[in-house]
């Protein structure tokens, strides 16, 4: 038998629980996810909001599709085998920022319904909040911070969602914003009242 079998692995008995954490914080604790079009404006709002909810005192952490791929999935590709090993690991990591009573904000493409499906239920129903960052691909396509697109379109890059890659949109989403729409600070101000309505301690 193997010593990497399952059987040998025994899951601790920790003394200080999710509970505990979330009734000293003063808050429950949930993966807000962003998922839209590179470009969209998910990162953005996921950075602007967590310093709004830092200074209220809320306990958060931003998880974000690039800052991973520097580092636990940096031997990931983009193939959709790829991208959903990519997911499940960020799944298994908001799962332990839950369980340390933090409020995530988890910005990524994630362009397949059967992969944010395979998240939620890595991180559980209850705990798992869909935003839709709905910005056309015209507009993305238009800001192109990282360059990325027309890198894509000149076929440097492969796999690129939106244009030799699809992308489907949420079936249900607890909120969605048009970036190309609204402003920063609206949309902030939207995901906030969503925010907070979500991690509010029962009395």
């Amino acid at each position: 038998m193997s010593d990497n079998s399952s059987e040998n692995i025994i899951n601790q008995d920790f003394k200080i629980t999710r509970t505990d954490r979330e009734a000293t914080y003063g808050h429950r604790a949930k993966v807000f996810w962003l998922t839209g079009y590179s470009g969209s404006g998910k990162s953005t709002l996921g950075n602007r909001l967590e310093e709004v909810l830092f200074h209220q005192g809320i306990k958060t952490y931003v998880l974000d599709g690039d800052n991973l791929r520097l580092g636990l999935n940096q031997g990931l590709g983009f193939s959709p085998e790829d991208r959903q090993e990519n997911l499940r690991r960020v799944a298994e990591v908001s799962k332990l920022f839950i369980d340390a009573g933090l409020v995530v904000l988890a910005a990524f493409i994630s362009p397949l319904e059967k992969d944010r499906e395979m998240v939620q239920s890595i991180i559980g129903k209850d705990d798992f909040i869909t935003i839709f960052v709905d910005c056309p691909i015209e507009v993305c396509e238009q800001r192109d911070v990282k360059g990325l697109y027309a890198k894509a379109r000149r076929g440097e890059i492969h796999q690129f969602t939106g244009i030799s890659a699809p992308y489907e949109k949420p079936k249900k989403a607890d909120l969605i914003l048009k970036t190309a729409e609204m402003s920063k600070n609206q949309c902030v101000q939207d995901l906030l009242a969503l925010v907070l309505q979500k991690i509010k301690l029962e009395k």
